[in-house]
């Protein structure tokens, strides 16, 4: 049986995650390590005893996001007002979690394996929340458009991923139209 770990530990480690997502969402992943434990309002030491690298902070904070990520599905859903307002906030905090994303791919460079690995992550464990959210948007009659919730998550990635630092364009707006053009009914596609 493993040891309790300390509260405070727990704690550091937490606002250590936290800091790092803010700080790489406002100032992109080549922000400094001195700017996370700074933000997290740790010494240096703390950050390196908990990630030893830089690499093993990206992988964690990637991690951490993947969870709070997942997480977030069944609170959004019981709180909404209706399950399509859930689904569209759920989107939301997933194109904001995907800054983070990009930046994790430079840290893998050279580990395909381990890349793949935490891309597979990624998949398992939201792939499963967005087809809960799905589900209930389409149980309620406020999604009407056959999309698996797959397609859904490729197509919102897509779009954040060719995302450019351009003030005239909104990611989160052009996603939104995206997720309200569900409650129309497709065209059929055509037979192959």
């Amino acid at each position: 049986m493993e040891p309790k770990r300390r509260a405070d530990v727990e704690r550091n480690e937490r606002a250590l995650l936290d800091a790092a997502a803010k700080v790489f969402a406002t100032s992109g992943v080549g922000a400094t390590v001195r700017e996370v434990a700074a933000a997290a309002g740790v010494g240096m030491g703390t950050l390196y005893r908990h990630f030893p690298t830089r690499a093993d902070l990206m992988v964690a904070v990637y991690r951490h996001q993947i969870d709070a990520c997942a997480e977030a599905g069944p609170a959004l859903l019981a709180a909404a007002p209706t399950p399509f307002a859930a689904l569209l906030d759920w989107i939301h905090l997933f194109v904001d979690f995907l800054a983070t994303k990009h930046g994790v791919a430079k840290v893998w460079q050279g580990d395909a394996a381990g890349y793949t690995a935490l891309h597979q992550l990624f998949l398992d464990r939201l792939v499963p929340v967005l087809s809960d959210l799905l589900h209930a948007a389409t149980a309620s009659g406020e999604v009407v458009a056959d999309i698996k919730p797959y397609e859904l998550i490729r197509a919102v990635g897509d779009l954040v991923a060719w995302t450019v630092q351009d003030p005239n364009y909104d990611v989160r707006r052009i996603v939104t139209l995206l997720i309200t053009g569900l409650r129309q009914p497709q065209p059929e596609r055509p037979a192959s």
